[in-house]
């Protein structure tokens, strides 16, 4: 016979969370609640324990059971895991982990419902023909929000003859009425004698999962580790200025969450905060997480408020991981969206100097880019912002320089398809050198082994479709006979030119130096009456601009000549000097304005070229642009040559 936990419905109540009762399902209903969009419905229910009744709200995780009609009406099951809150002065217990016993059964005992339920007890009536009891209400002045059977009322169950899952049937009339059960009053658990009234809820909030947060919980507690801390951002908006800053916590389930802090907790938290230590954290405010600027795998994010507290735990913390990846190969990076958050490591294979961007705040921060590689056989441009470009960046640098190669993983990227496929660092972003990681050992055993000197080629800039990922060499004239751009889609091809003219009257154009997120905006900005800089975009005047190229540059080989347009990267590469630089040369007449120039005219280049069909006005065209300059490596060119010759004799 399955027999519910007595007193089960009190004992909960009154704050024991190690009873792990026995109860039963009598009633299930689905309620719709705020949440992020798709989250569905949640899952209110009467559970029993033969006698006394509670609602209680699944959490989020058990609604599937719920759904999908495990858990129903009359199901019995064990709850394992659930918390207590006091909302507005009444009990309110929801249920973060349980497990099915038997999926349905007749109704067990005479439990009451609460009258708001709406539900009535099938089985009422009968029983009340049996015990010749009223039917039962709500006891009057009941300390718990609980609904209690009569004390005259006796408890009749019965087995079924032949049934063999021992459950209790509905009572006939022929049955023999069983004596009555008298159940022994409860006793609070020991830890919460002596606690003052149970009402106030003074016990400690008992550590739960991560993934067991939901906001329907007043009092909780989580254990986790802290794998990343952002800077202070300051804002300003309609309530006056203000600033922020969040860490992203993780428990030994792997479970993750953002916290964050605004205004005088940031004075009071930031400091206390430290990456890679473990902290006790509770209370706080659970809102749904807004993905443009969390990219954690969960559907809330902790705001904490003056009650919260963060305490350090100084007791053994290994079961908590000092970080969690989920690593995504570099050839993979080439079918993620813009704007997609991944996990990367590679080997480091280049490490260019740091330069300076100028935020939109007018405060300036660093930019360095890096190069990656793995067993893909594709390499990655990575850009660092901010300290990472002094600190691991310094470090990177000087391994590189002598000669050592080391793996970095890269935790929160985010990917950028300008030109080719990118990933840069946000403000939760960490770089682990050289980590002790399995993937990290099985980079450098390759990356030793002959790695180093397998051909890689970069999704970064130079990147080009799927369908034609190697490289196709064309002459200028082929461009134009073979009708390449005309299609729905561009046609990516490399040509060997010499530079042969510059369009020196607009090389360059003023541009909107604001940073929104880890990227300038780059629009085209005018002079405003005020003298200051004024971008339509951005809708902001900035004292100072910045210069971005747009080079109008002819190239010419044995077949001919044609115009192509090389952006900022490009540009900067075919001359050897930002586009401020040398539009300052030509404002103040400097003569290392012609000499800029004059070095790039008629020297040989292999250009990666964009070829597509734009319209301007009524007028259609084809476009060329450059996407990726090398200078001619005389070696590699003769190889290439020897191989074009070496295909022509053995076609003939």
């Amino acid at each position: 016979m399955v027999m519910l936990t007595p007193n089960a419905v009190a004992a909960m109540l009154a704050g024991d969370t190690n009873l792990k009762p026995l109860v039963q399902v009598v009633d299930l209903r689905s309620i719709a609640v705020p949440g992020p969009p798709g989250s569905g419905p949640r899952f209110r229910a009467i559970v029993s324990d033969g006698v006394a009744t509670t609602q209680v709200l699944f959490a989020s995780q058990l609604c599937d059971l719920a759904r999908s009609g495990v858990v129903r009406r009359g199901s019995i099951v064990q709850l394992l895991e659930y918390i207590v809150n006091n909302v507005n002065g009444v009990r309110a217990m929801v249920i973060l982990n349980m497990e099915v016993l038997v999926p349905e059964c007749e109704i067990i005992g005479n439990p009451a419902l609460p009258p708001e339920s709406g539900v009535s007890n099938p089985n009422s009536t009968r029983i009340d023909q049996f015990n010749g009891a009223p039917p039962h209400r709500s006891t009057a002045g009941s300390t718990f929000n609980t609904v209690t059977r009569p004390t005259d009322a006796p408890l009749i169950q019965r087995t079924m003859a032949g049934n063999s899952l021992n459950m209790v049937s509905k009572p006939n009339e022929s049955a023999q009425v069983s004596q009555p059960t008298v159940q022994p009053p409860y006793r609070p658990a020991p830890n919460y004698r002596n606690r003052g009234t149970i009402m106030k809820n003074d016990a400690p909030a008992g550590i739960i999962p991560i993934s067991a947060l939901n906001p329907y919980q007043g009092r909780w507690a989580i254990k986790a580790r802290v794998t990343a801390k952002g800077e202070i951002r300051r804002y300003h908006n309609a309530k006056g200025d203000g600033k922020v800053f969040s860490f992203d916590l993780l428990d030994s389930d792997g479970g993750e969450i953002r916290a964050t802090c605004f205004n005088s907790l940031v004075d009071r938290f930031y400091e206390a905060v430290e990456v890679g230590k473990v902290y006790v954290v509770s209370r706080g405010n659970l809102k749904a997480a807004k993905r443009d600027y969390n990219h954690l795998k969960n559907e809330w994010e902790i705001f904490l408020e003056s009650q919260s507290t963060i305490e350090l735990c100084l007791d053994d913390n290994s079961s908590i991981p000092a970080q969690r990846f989920s690593f995504t190969s570099i050839d993979r990076i080439e079918e993620l969206e813009n704007n997609a958050i991944v996990d990367v490591i590679g080997v480091v294979t280049v490490v260019n100097p740091s330069t300076t961007i100028q935020r939109k705040n007018g405060m300036e921060t660093l930019k360095r880019t890096i190069s990656l590689k793995d067993m893909s056989g594709r390499s990655v441009e990575v850009t660092m912002w901010g300290d990472l470009c002094n600190r691991e960046g310094l470090q990177l640098q000087g391994m590189v320089e002598c000669g050592t190669f080391p793996v970095l993983a890269l935790k929160a990227g985010k990917v950028n398809d300008y030109s080719g496929k990118s990933v840069g660092t946000i403000s939760s972003s960490q770089l682990l050198i050289n980590p002790d990681l399995a993937e990290a050992h099985s980079l450098r055993q390759w990356f030793d082994s002959g790695g180093r000197d397998a051909s890689t080629q970069s999704i970064s800039r130079d990147f080009t479709p799927a369908a034609s990922r190697n490289e196709i060499r064309k002459t200028i004239a082929q461009i134009k006979d073979d009708g390449l751009g005309m299609g729905d889609k561009p046609d990516w091809v490399t040509v060997k030119a010499t530079v042969v003219f510059f369009k020196t009257d607009s090389f360059c154009y003023a541009a909107c130096p604001n940073m929104i997120g880890d990227r300038q905006c780059s629009k085209k900005v005018t002079k405003s009456d005020s003298g200051n800089w004024l971008c339509d975009k951005c809708n902001q005047e900035f004292p100072e601009c910045d210069y971005r190229y747009i080079l109008q540059i002819q190239i010419q080989d044995h077949t001919g000549t044609t115009f192509v347009t090389a952006f900022q990267e490009c540009g900067q590469e075919l001359l050897g000097c930002s586009a401020r630089e040398l539009y300052l040369f030509k404002e103040n007449e400097d003569p290392r304005y012609t000499d800029v120039l004059l070095q790039c005219l008629y020297q040989d280049y292999l250009l990666r070229l964009k070829v597509k069909e734009e319209t301007y006005g009524d007028e259609r065209r084809v476009k060329n642009t450059v996407a990726k300059v090398e200078r001619v490596d005389p070696s590699a060119e003769s190889k290439f040559v020897l191989d074009r010759i070496s295909r022509l004799t053995v076609s003939y």
